[in-house]
């Protein structure tokens, strides 16, 4: 049974605010050329046709995405792409069944689950990192998110992080069912929705 998010006072956008939002970002953000490169590598990479690694696939994206936290932070280039080839190893069962899924099949019993997954990807990568790894490894089901964004929603980003991040995930599974009910037209409603986000939350911060 797929549970129902619990009430938020985020409003669900129309389908013509994330369509929107979604040709600004398409149009002249650069993060969406970045974003395809790396999801194109990790393909190729679990296909074994590239000799790129998934974990440098993921690095090089988290490393342009956020300078700031991987210079001061997260170490040395070498440092993070180690941490993150060890995450991948050590998780990268557990993380596979959620690749084929969407979110809108995320059920009732799973928090705890989702809770021992989110927490080390956190402890590396911070909770933003962890969500953006998660993404690129399972994009139908994690939803990415940063700072602006979880305030937009009311869910802490800090303390508690993996019980904001699944508060989170519960929103932005309403917002597709909602969405998809309505007709709209994307194959996956979760990537429009994070462009909707990062536009109007992300973006709006920045300026």
């Amino acid at each position: 049974m797929v549970a129902r998010a619990r009430p938020t006072t985020a409003p669900i956008p129309t389908i013509k605010e994330v369509e929107d939002a979604r040709k600004n970002f398409i149009a002249g953000e650069p993060r969406n050329l970045f974003y395809r490169v790396a999801t194109e590598f990790i393909n190729l990479s679990r296909n074994n046709k590239t000799d790129v690694s998934v974990a440098e696939a993921l690095a090089v994206l988290l490393q342009t995405w956020n300078v700031s936290f991987y210079r001061f932070r997260g170490g040395s280039k070498e440092e993070v792409l180690v941490k993150i080839k060890a995450l991948v190893g050590d998780y990268s069962a557990a993380v596979e069944e959620y690749r084929v899924r969407a979110i809108t099949s995320l059920a009732s019993g799973e928090e705890n689950t989702l809770r021992r997954l989110f927490g080390p990807f956190k402890d590396v990568l911070g909770p933003v990192g962890a969500a953006k790894t998660l993404h690129l490894l399972a994009p139908s089901f994690f939803p990415l998110w940063d700072r602006a964004i979880a305030k937009a929603y009311h869910v802490n980003l800090n303390q508690g992080a993996a019980d904001g991040y699944i508060s989170f995930m519960r929103i932005t599974q309403e917002q597709c069912r909602v969405l998809t009910e309505q007709g709209a037209p994307w194959p996956d409603p979760l990537k429009a929705i994070d462009e909707y986000n990062y536009c109007t939350y992300t973006l709006k911060q920045k300026n």
